[in-house]
């Protein structure tokens, strides 16, 4: 019963469509047709009267030469000239196709849009000694919620707990749970594992990291690939050609044929529109790239646009940021080397001092390490991209950052041992350096199998920029394998190496993470975040978001690319193969409409099945072509208006 109540329209049609038959071919009484032309118009009716009111409000909206209006003439000129079971047929099946087309549709952006439930709709939230439950849009930051085990934490925040696991495949794709202890981020979205916790509010409801992630997917699967807009485009000038041509092989042959049969050449024609229907080539573009995106989301990687596909299948060149997106960007003090007669206690102090007001990497390393020590108030502290911070203390200027930092105040620096990869923090105070924080970094697990996959695919050239000094650049790009590494880089320094290498020959990409990589991901044709450590700037910016952080993240974004590229093109392929294929059979009258009905709904069923292949080849997700069309799924919503090729693109 639930199947009659959501594709009503097919089964009444149907059931009419055989009673006809049965009339008109297993009865011979005279007058039959008095019985069976009320039963094909009765069935007709129940398919094709949907499909003409959509044709008259195109017709209105100005779009004369619609896929209904095609249907339409086809199967009402069936009708005129006697081929009544054709022309029902012909209109049953096209119904069949638009519910399919239309489950498949819905079904491909569900997986784009099932992030939306890992929303949560309330929050319990700690107000006047008591929990509330409310809306979390009411919770603002700062204020403390209560997360039940089991539970989605409703908005970002801190963890206040000692320590507690958390779930966040639904963000990053990554099923592993990630612990976080106490001060440590918690994101929308993730799923308390084990027990209960608090949690104070850093952001409100709106501008989470869930709320951002679905903006971008939803964003992402309106922006059309290049191909999509092509398609979108020969459609509207394909569809009027084939109507005049239709016209054209009914009355032309008049002109040059001394045995015209009206009725012969109107058949043809009638197939020729039939066929020519461009629902089966524009449905499965559209379908393919969102397939694309959402497999991509499901392994962690967020697409702006289905035009990003097309783009990382062709890029080149990638530029890569060091710290962050290669390294992990979780720095460690290894030693404080004191100079000219300081103590450590002092420049570590010194150097925290300044350093609680930066949000680098570095800066937490330094303040880990000094923790519990008292620190001093440091007045006009500034950030200097690429270069690290000066405040004053105690009317002294106090600095902590790299060799450039301190040649621009005049400082002397002792020199450190010459074989040391290290990161080198200088700490200066009153014009005299008084030592050098060592922080070491490591290269994340999966970095130098991601690299070797990158050129394995095609990436010829893979650059790394680091702002770190030239000698720890070095032993870094060393152990990843690297050939090409420039160290000592300010923002600006890395913006122009990219810019020089932009050409309309190559397709380049950058990956980085911070907020001074924010300018050089906007410049790149592909600009690539990570979306777990990354900067707001950075992924607001960039046209791909890595959620786990995971530069292995970056080769399967490919190889999703380039099966969704492949996809879509056996589908052009296939679908106008077999359309010029019945076209130019029933022009020379080989063809029948049965052959119609399956160069217009079959071919775009077997598009549709060639298209749910990106996802399944990519997603854990087992899907099924009766689950995809929705055929199976008892819970959707019966009122299953089916949805046009027009209405995708």
């Amino acid at each position: 019963m639930q199947f009659i109540r959501k594709y009503y329209e097919v089964f009444w049609s149907a059931l009419f469509l055989a009673a006809a038959l049965i009339v008109q071919h297993a009865f011979s009484f005279s007058g039959n047709e008095f019985i069976f032309l009320p039963l094909y118009g009765i069935s007709y009716l129940f398919v094709g009267g949907p499909v003409w009111i959509k044709a008259f409000k195109s017709i209105q909206k100005g779009t004369i030469f619609s896929e209904f209006m095609l249907m339409g003439i086809a199967t009402v000129g069936a009708f005129a000239i006697g081929e009544y079971a054709e022309g029902v047929a012909v209109m049953l099946f096209y119904m069949v196709g638009e519910y399919a087309q239309g489950n498949a549709v819905r079904k491909a952006r569900h997986s784009i849009e099932s992030l939306i439930n890992q929303q949560p709709d309330t929050a319990d939230v700690e107000r006047n000694g008591e929990v509330q439950q409310v809306h979390p849009s009411e919770v603002k930051p700062g204020e403390i919620i209560h997360v039940k085990p089991g539970a989605k934490v409703p908005l970002d925040g801190e963890l206040i707990t000692n320590r507690a696991s958390f779930n966040a495949a639904a963000l990053t794709g990554e099923s592993k749970p990630m612990t976080r202890n106490a001060g440590e981020e918690v994101w929308a979205g993730s799923v308390n594992e084990l027990i209960a916790v608090k949690i104070k509010v850093t952001k409100d409801y709106e501008d989470s990291r869930l709320s951002d992630i679905l903006n971008m997917v939803q964003e992402a699967s309106q922006r059309k690939a290049p191909t999509q807009r092509f398609i979108t485009s020969f459609a509207k000038v394909y569809t009027p050609i084939v109507v005049w041509l239709a016209t054209a092989l009914t009355f032309l042959p008049w002109l040059f044929l001394d045995s015209y049969v009206f009725e012969e050449w109107f058949y043809r024609a009638l197939i020729f529109l039939v066929v020519s229907c461009p629902c089966g080539l524009v449905i499965s573009i559209p379908l393919g790239y969102f397939g694309g995106i959402g497999a991509a989301s499901k392994n962690g990687i967020l697409l702006k646009g289905s035009d990003y596909l097309d783009q990382l299948r062709k890029m080149d060149t990638l530029f890569l940021d060091k710290t962050g997106t290669l390294t992990e960007g979780s720095f460690e003090v290894q030693k404080i080397e004191p100079a000219n007669g300081a103590a450590t206690d002092q420049i570590l102090a010194l150097a925290a001092s300044l350093e609680r007001h930066s949000t680098h990497p570095v800066a937490k390393a330094i303040l880990s390490y000094a923790n519990g020590q008292e620190l001093t108030e440091a007045q006009d502290v500034q950030e200097i991209p690429g270069r690290g911070l000066k405040g004053v203390m105690s009317g002294d200027q106090v600095l902590a950052g790299n060799l450039k930092l301190m040649e621009e105040h005049n400082v002397q620096v002792s020199q450190t041992e010459e074989d040391d990869p290290s990161t080198f923090v200088y700490v200066a105070s009153g014009g005299q350096h008084l030592g050098t924080i060592h922080i070491a970094d490591r290269i994340k697990p999966d970095t130098v199998q991601a690299l070797k996959d990158l050129r394995e695919l095609g990436v010829k050239k893979l650059i790394m920029l680091s702002g770190d000094n030239e000698k720890t650049t070095r032993f870094m790009a060393d152990k990843m394998g690297l050939t090409d590494a420039y160290g000592g880089l300010l923002p600006d320094d890395k913006f122009n190496k990219v810019k020089d290498a932009l050409s309309s020959e190559h397709i380049v990409g950058f990956m980085g993470d911070g907020l001074n990589d924010a300018p050089v991901i906007t410049l790149a044709d592909v600009g690539i975040a990570m979306g777990g450590i990354g900067s707001d700037a950075a992924i607001e910016t960039a046209d791909v978001v890595i959620q786990t952080d995971q530069p292995s993240k970056l080769p399967q974004a490919i190889r999703i690319s380039r099966f969704t590229h492949k996809i879509v093109w056996q589908n052009i392929g296939f679908a106008l193969g077999i359309k010029v294929l019945v076209m130019g059979l029933a022009t020379v009258g080989l063809a029948t409409m049965w052959e119609a009905i399956f160069a217009d709904v079959g071919v775009a069923l077997i598009a549709i099945g060639n298209a749910i292949r990106v996802q399944r080849k990519f997603s854990e997700e087992k899907i099924s072509l009766s689950s995809f069309f929705g055929f199976d799924d008892e819970n959707s919503d019966i009122n299953n208006t089916p949805e046009t090729c027009c209405e995708v693109c």
